[in-house]
Order: structure tokens, then sequence, then C-alpha cells
């Protein structure tokens, strides 16, 4: 059965794309291409069809990732939509579960913190490189990569 995850972040551009590529990459390692529907998405409305940021998608082609999603706003729709629904932080976490209309528990228990799946990090949040330096860049595609082989190991097993 095929999953679908979404990652969400503020803006789209930076942290939820880096998501989305990395996972993309490692099922395409994996040979688990077919078994995942992958996207990302942002809470607010501001970079709405923007490819991510230049930064990012330097960064991450470093890495040989390469980020070409468009930035979309969540939609109450993708929590229907996905199996599981990823945020970088507490305000997004908090803005993606204001979309359900109802108390519905298993509404919630889909919606997590990505480095809730990270073993090597003591962060809850991944930070959003967006006003920092290019090490903030280099911090979030490092605290992505070990979240996002946590999450797969534990979709797959």
């Amino acid at each position: 059965m095929v999953k679908k995850i979404l990652f969400v972040c503020l803006g789209n551009i930076c942290r939820s794309p880096a998501a989305e590529g990395i996972f993309n990459q490692k099922i395409k390692e994996r040979d688990l291409e077919n078994f995942f529907v992958v996207d990302s998405a942002g809470t607010g409305s501001w970079h709405v069809g923007n490819l991510p940021d230049q930064r990012m998608r330097t960064t991450a082609l470093s890495r040989g990732i390469e980020l070409t999603s468009r930035a979309r706003q969540i939609e109450e729709n993708d929590l229907y939509e996905f199996d599981h629904i990823l945020v970088m932080d507490k305000d997004n976490l908090n803005a993606v579960k204001s979309l359900i209309k109802d108390d519905m528990h298993t509404m919630n228990s889909k919606i997590k913190l990505i480095l809730s799946y990270s073993k090597k990090s003591q962060l809850d949040e991944v930070p959003d490189p967006y006003y920092g330096g290019q090490n903030g860049f280099e911090k979030v595609l490092d605290l992505l990569n070990d979240a996002i082989e946590e999450l797969i190991d534990s979709l797959i097993d």
C-alpha cells in the first residue's frame, strides 16, 4: 500500500522542500519509490509558486539532492489526503492542528514533529535557516537526514 507523506514548514521554501528532497533521495536509493507519495507545504502563503530558496537549493545540491518542488500552502484537505504529516517546529505543528475541524484523535496522531524520529539530535525543532548564514542550511540538512532515515525505517517495518 502506498503511504502519503507531507512535510510542512512556514513558507515551504527551506526546510520542508529539503525534507521532501531528502526523503525522495533516500527512497530512490532503497528502491522504495513505488511505496510512497511525497510532498511539502507551508503554513503561510507568501512564497506560493516559488522554487525553494536558492541557498537551500545550492546547499542540498552540494550533497547530491535536487530541490525542484514549488511552494504551496497546506490546505484542510491535506489532513485527510496524507497518512503522515511531519512538521518542522511547534508553531507549525499548532498551525497544522488548527486546521482540524473536529477533535479526531486519529487525525492528531498523524501530525508530528519531524525530529521526533531523530536518534542523533536532542532538538525538538528544525531551526529556520532563512535569516541566518550558510551554517544554518547545513544544519537543517544534517538534522533532516538523520530524522528521515529513521522515519523511513519506521514506515517500512
